[in-house]
């Protein structure tokens, strides 16, 4: 029963990781990084719901506050880049380079 869970979550994990390493658009490689957290999350709770414990809830828990906090700093820098150089692909934001 946990491999189903644990093949969902590596798939969405796979998911998230090509959006970040092949998208350009600096939105849609913060949403992939959520799915990313996410598929980390469905382990996490698949390993607890097996081991019949609350501490993987707990770390599902404190992944989600994590993620919270990051969608806030990262689209308040989202904002930021976009208002200064009217554009989020990040081919075009080569003056952030070094």
């Amino acid at each position: 029963m946990i491999s189903k869970f644990l093949v969902l979550s590596a798939a969405m994990f796979a998911v998230g990781a090509y959006g970040v390493l092949a998208r350009r658009n600096l939105l849609v490689m913060l949403m992939s990084v959520e799915v990313m957290l996410n598929g980390v999350n469905v382990a996490l709770l698949a390993f607890a719901r097996l081991h019949g414990d609350a501490g993987g809830q707990v770390f599902v828990l404190l992944v989600m506050a994590v993620a919270a906090a990051e969608v806030a700093v990262g689209l308040a820098i989202l904002i930021s880049v976009f208002r200064n150089r009217r554009t989020v692909d990040t081919g075009r934001l080569k003056d952030l380079n070094g």
